[in-house]
């Protein structure tokens, strides 16, 4: 529960900034929200979902 709940603080701390910075507008937010509610309730949501934890254990792999 826990990365999804830095992953979704993260993704909206980019959409944020891109909000901000590189004039991403309201209209084009709210779509990219409404097809992520989408693809959740389709059959490609588990790989998705294994898909993005096999990149945060990678990248929590990494040593510095």
């Amino acid at each position: 529960m826990i990365l999804s709940i830095s992953g979704v603080v993260l993704l909206g701390i980019i959409v944020f900034l891109f909000f901000k910075k590189d004039g991403l507008k309201g209209s084009h937010a709210f779509v990219a929200a409404l097809f992520g509610f989408y693809l959740a309730s389709t059959a490609i949501a588990p790989s998705i979902k294994a898909g993005g934890e096999s990149l945060a254990s990678l990248l929590g792999g990494i040593k510095f």
